[in-house]
């Protein structure tokens, strides 16, 4: 799998807590979205693992096409 799976054309609203480690799904596989599960093994993907700077509601995407990383940019608008 050269391209991550679209997992959903819409960003999913979290509430991030300052200080917490969070492991974003780079792959579309995850049933957990936005967050890994794992479902990546085996493949070249690896989660991206990021600590919440500060406690606060976040869009993480779930198109995987952000050019932000783990925010949304609103790039799922013109899949």
């Amino acid at each position: 799998m050269d391209l991550p799976k679209v997992a959903a054309k819409s960003p999913a609203k979290v509430e991030l807590e300052k200080g917490k480690k969070y492991a974003w799904c780079t792959c579309g596989l995850s049933d957990k979205q936005p967050f890994c599960n794992g479902a990546h093994k085996g493949s070249d993907f690896k989660p991206m693992v990021f600590v919440a700077e500060e406690s606060k509601t976040a869009h993480l995407c779930q198109c995987k096409a952000s050019k932000n990383g783990c925010y949304c940019d609103g790039t799922h608008k013109n899949l």
